[in-house]
């Protein structure tokens, strides 16, 4: 009897309790309750420092002050927009979003996350594997999107991995699933600039009106050591939307010595992603591109890359003649 007593005590001893709280998943760290909540920011605790990070990025988008890709984490991106937010409303330029920097953000009242439903279009695609090889790419009709959690982070302006945080389980693909999302929609589109500034060390490109305010400001790739950002005074020349890519490897220092001129056909993975707006710089541009995580944290050829949603939105406040200064 000593033994089956001591069997159970110790079997109850090592099973978990009947009723003890599931271990949290990543994406409770990012509640829609929980990132909503405009006073996020006062409180301490871990789950609640990402959820203040994630809001924020929604914030600053919806401002016009972009992030880059919201993904929920810190980096340079999200820095120098809060900077650049902070520089326009007069705030102390410290990077971090302290108490009077959130106050500012928070007059913006919407939902950071709402509910989108999957419709028949985002379950049809259609998806196709994209291949690494430019000339590769080069055979294909169209560079669309390689899967529907890429399609809805570009509709979105958020990481396929923060989508999936934040919808566990849940299968982009079905129609009618419902998901959570940054609501990333903006009150108004852009109005006309009066200058494009592209500046070398802050990685970044802003839209300024005539009186020099800050219209909006986006991070950006530019230029390499190979490639340098060619500094001046140039002008807008034009826009192309959804425009095909000249690849030409005699411009490019790391072109496969094998390869050969090449029409890469347009969409969304296209080098050039969604939007071209040329310089008067011959070969020069402003453009998109396929990898929106990348944008400020790795080198270009020399022109000037934002995540696709940031130039197809700048494409619209720009106009031929349009000065653009590239800067140190």
């Amino acid at each position: 009897m000593k033994e089956l007593l001591l069997a159970l005590a110790l079997t109850a001893a090592l099973a978990p309790p009947a009723f003890a709280a599931p271990r949290p998943k990543a994406a409770a760290q990012f509640a829609p309750a929980l990132v909503n909540d405009a006073a996020i920011a006062q409180r301490r605790d871990p789950a609640a420092k990402r959820a203040a990070l994630l809001r924020a990025q929604v914030l600053l988008d919806r401002a016009r002050f972009s992030p880059g890709e919201i993904d929920g984490s810190s980096g340079s991106g999200m820095k120098k927009a809060v900077t650049a937010f902070q520089n326009q409303f007069q705030l102390s330029p410290s990077g971090a979003a302290d108490k009077v920097t959130w106050a500012a953000l928070n007059q913006d009242t919407a939902p950071a996350l709402v509910e989108y439903t999957i419709t028949a279009a985002d379950a049809a695609g259609p998806y196709a594997a994209i291949p690494t090889d430019i000339v590769e790419k080069s055979k294909l009709p169209t560079l669309g999107f390689a899967s529907a959690a890429e399609a809805l982070g570009e509709r979105f302006h958020a990481s396929p991995k923060l989508l999936r945080q934040l919808n566990p389980g849940k299968d982009f693909v079905r129609v009618g699933e419902v998901i959570v999302v940054p609501n990333v929609e903006a009150p108004a589109a852009l109005p006309k600039g009066a200058k494009l500034v592209v500046s070398k060390s802050r990685s970044s490109v802003t839209l300024v009106d005539a009186a020099g305010k800050t219209l909006a400001h986006f991070p950006a790739s530019v230029g390499s050591t190979h490639d340098p950002l060619p500094l001046g005074k140039w002008k807008i020349e034009g826009v192309a939307r959804n425009p095909p890519f000249h690849y030409d490897p005699k411009l490019f220092w790391d072109a496969d010595p094998e390869h050969k001129k090449a029409r890469i056909p347009p969409g969304p993975n296209n080098p050039v992603g969604v939007v071209w707006i040329d310089l008067s710089k011959p070969h020069y541009g402003i453009h998109g591109t396929p990898e929106p995580a990348t944008i400020g944290k790795t080198q270009s050829h020399g022109c000037i890359r934002l995540t696709n949603w940031d130039a197809a939105a700048l494409s619209h406040a720009v106009y031929p003649g349009m000065p653009a200064t590239l800067e140190e």
